[in-house]
């Protein structure tokens, strides 16, 4: 069968084969899609040629518009195509890995490649790019009419504000005294605008760490399962890791003890573990600080999504009750704002900061101006505060929403907690399923599933799958757990 797809505005016919098996156990509508999809890819269809109407495409194609409307619904959730009110469905300008896979894969090869062993490491690990910003991606960030309002005025207001001269390393004063402030009264820190460091972000602020504490050969602790782009960051610059079971009550901190003197530094997200979502209780916070004042040893506390904690006051952070000057916290504004800003922090004891502002100085000599000044305003002009709040209770709606529709739908298959905090929940598979299979299988249906087997060293790693429900309206959430139900049905 052939598809004729025209421009509207052009004569020329773009023609693409598409050979419908009716016997297939393949959807009809998924083998349009598949064909679509790989005739985009490959650029036989290019950016603005414009598909037919479903109506038009079920007598042209001979199938039921249903069909037509599931291969449209896949193309234009996974970035394929784009739908243009009143005017009709075109290719997307920007399609998601056009012309690169054989190439991509060729160069991936680190044997074809002479590069450092750190640049071979992530040529071999997946990518950390974002996925497809469809249902479930974890992290994404919902800006509210108001805070964006507030935040373009205060844009305008700097715009012509670069400063001809290079700025201090750890960042502007008045944004390191706002975060300062603002991580003392919620957060319980114990810091000043001296001990601030700005970073492009939340990996950056952990490379820093990194760099600074560790050399090669040394050995740092992680939690397992544990937040991938950390744990890449410490291979990279050469440190041997230990991994350490997690469980209800966070990293376990008894195994930790036990695993010889030689650690230099253990990574932890205690108030929020990425990705388990437990929280780490207080009786090991304190075991683990004690364990850190005994072996010299550094505590780097990533303290990604705090400010979403639901039903009570968010945990206070692992360095507010530090008596020893061993933690190193870290946050960052990309979940809380927006991660277009590329704005994280490190908060570091007083003797380190030295060194860490020289090491800093080394990245990138300074912070970019223009995002310090916004977001030092908008936490300065009391703004953040409100923001957070509205934030919350519109994450909640989704984490609810969500829930409702997993517990409807998935049960029989996934078993599914409320979380209390954060901005993603854990689903984990029953009958023996297998996290990976489900995310592939979920992902040729045009869902993105994080599974988190590939998160563990450990031989026996526990399974689950993270969805994430920040940004996720309703009727994405109908949309794509009724896929989900689908394809967990079918496995």
């Amino acid at each position: 069968m052939t598809l004729d797809i025209t421009r509207r505005r052009e004569s020329a016919a773009h023609l693409v084969d598409i050979d419908i098996d009716r016997a297939s156990n393949v959807a009809i509508g998924r083998q349009i899609y598949l064909a679509l999809r790989q005739a985009i890819v490959a650029g036989r269809m290019a950016a603005g040629v414009r598909l037919p109407s479903t109506r038009a495409a079920t007598a042209l194609w001979n199938v039921s518009r249903g069909s037509v409307v599931q291969a449209y619904d896949m193309l234009l959730s996974e970035g394929y195509i784009d739908g243009r009110p009143g005017s009709g469905t075109y290719v997307a300008d920007d399609v998601p890995m056009r012309g690169r896979a054989g190439k991509e894969n060729k160069a991936r090869d680190p044997a074809v490649l002479c590069v450092s062993r750190a640049a071979a490491l992530m040529l071999s690990t997946p990518a950390l790019e974002p996925p497809p910003q469809v249902a479930f991606v974890p992290g994404r960030a919902a800006l509210d009419e108001k805070s964006r309002a507030i935040l373009t005025r205060l844009g305008h207001r700097h715009v012509d504000a670069a400063s001809g001269i290079y700025g201090d390393p750890r960042g502007l004063p008045q944004l390191r005294e706002a975060i300062a402030t603002y991580l003392s009264a919620a957060r319980g820190l114990r810091c000043d605008s001296e001990r601030v460091v700005i970073t492009s972000g939340a990996q950056q602020a952990i490379d820093l760490a990194a760099r600074t504490l560790i050399d090669p050969g040394e050995r740092v602790a992680i939690e397992d399962p544990s937040y991938p782009p950390a744990r890449l960051a410490f291979s990279a610059i050469g440190a041997a890791l230990t991994p350490i079971p997690v469980d209800g009550a966070g990293i376990q901190v008894d195994i930790l003890q036990q695993s010889g003197t030689d650690i230099r530094a253990v990574y932890v997200t205690p108030s929020h573990q990425y990705p388990t979502g437990s929280a780490l209780s207080m009786a090991r916070r304190m075991a683990l600080i004690d364990w850190a004042a005994a072996r010299n040893a550094w505590i780097v506390e990533d303290d990604y999504d705090s400010e979403f904690r639901y039903d009570e006051r968010p945990l206070a952070a692992l360095q507010g009750i530090d008596e020893h000057g061993r933690v190193i916290y870290i946050g960052t504004f990309s979940k809380a704002l927006l991660p277009g800003l590329r704005l994280g922090y490190l908060v570091v004891p007083e003797a380190l900061v030295p060194a860490f502002r020289s090491v800093r100085a080394v990245f990138d000599r300074f912070p970019a101006t223009f995002h310090q000044l916004v977001v030092a305003d908008f936490l300065m002009e009391g703004h953040f505060s409100g923001h957070l709040r509205r934030q919350r209770e519109t994450y909640r709606t989704s984490r609810d929403t969500l829930f409702q529709f997993l517990q409807e739908r998935t049960s029989a298959h996934l078993k599914t907690e409320l979380p209390q905090q954060g901005i993603h929940l854990l689903a984990e598979p029953l009958d023996n399923l297998i996290d990976i299979e489900i995310a592939e299988a979920a992902g040729r249906a045009g869902i993105t599933l994080l599974p988190i087997s590939p998160m563990s060293l450990l031989e026996k790693p526990r399974h689950g799958i993270l969805l994430g429900f920040s940004a996720l309206s309703e009727r994405d959430a109908d949309i794509a757990t009724y896929r989900l139900a689908k394809v967990l049905d079918a496995i």
